[in-house]
């Protein structure tokens, strides 16, 4: 059986931990090189799991991912999640650069943002109607229709989706509660047996709604979420995954498919509490 190698210097990038990653496959004991090959698999997930969750999977003990993080180079699993989750937030360009970017383009007429935006939203809307998982819809339908009380989280792009959906709801006379960036972890204590979660969140995912999700799931409630794909990293916190694609213009993004998506949901939901 290898011995464990000698700790290497932390990774900066995603791109050194792949490489340094491969560059210890085959020498590690089992354990770890269980730990290993599943890190490789599940990069995605790195930054909104936690440590136990990713050792499940794994097949292995907390502690044996905690000593492959100090071979990785990293003091301990806070810190090895530090550098995926910063890789999320720098994936997106910020709103000045988007802006510059379409000025460059020459979209700076109204009517031709319109007509772009429309475009975009056209095209989305395409998109949904075709990669619908209908099977994840039923299911989420069916989970909600059982619900109590809907709990609904969306914080920064996504509220405006969680907040559409507090009306539909009341106007469709469903519980339901919206969670916001003010009083979300009070919000925390009204989750109740019987109750469900409808995450409406986007990468990179808001801390708040993982927060919520983890909250709910250890509460024993069901989690649903409606996020853009592939969403695999959102998987060990989720029931249903509900996925749903924006075509972007000038890296600025509508809401129409998802709104789409969400209120489908919402009358889907009113009519088989119907039944």
């Amino acid at each position: 059986m290898p011995a464990d190698p000698p700790a290497l210097s932390p990774p900066a990038t995603v791109e050194a931990f792949r490489d340094q990653l491969l560059g210890l496959s085959g020498n590690l004991p089992r354990r770890l090189q269980q730990c290993a090959d599943h890190v490789a698999r599940n990069l995605d997930a790195i930054a909104l799991s936690t440590v136990a969750q990713l050792a499940q999977g794994a097949g292995v003990p907390p502690s044996a991912m905690m000593r492959f993080c100090q071979i990785m180079g990293f003091s301990g699993y806070a810190e090895m999640q530090r550098l995926f989750r910063s890789a999320l937030a720098r994936s997106a360009p910020d709103y000045a650069t988007r802006l510059a970017n379409l000025k460059a383009g020459g979209a700076g007429h109204p009517s031709t943002l319109v007509a772009e935006f429309v475009e975009a939203g056209r095209q989305s809307m395409e998109a949904l109607a075709r990669d619908l998982n209908e099977t994840a819809l039923n299911q989420a339908v069916a989970t909600l229709s059982h619900a109590k009380t809907i709990h609904l989280a969306g914080f920064r792009r996504s509220f405006p989706v969680a907040a559409y959906l507090a009306y539909v709801f009341d106007k469709l006379g469903i519980a339901a509660v919206l969670h916001d960036g003010v009083a979300g972890l009070a919000h925390r204590a009204t989750l109740q047996r019987g109750d469900a979660l409808l995450a409406i969140t986007f990468a990179p995912y808001s801390d708040e709604t993982l927060a919520l999700a983890r909250q709910a799931r250890a509460s024993g409630l069901p989690v649903i979420f409606l996020t853009d794909p592939p969403a695999t990293g959102l998987a060990p916190l989720g029931d249903t995954i509900l996925t749903v694609a924006e075509i972007d213009f000038g890296a600025f993004r509508s809401l129409s498919a998802a709104i789409a998506l969400a209120l489908s949901l919402a009358v889907a939901v009113a009519a088989r509490r119907e039944t």
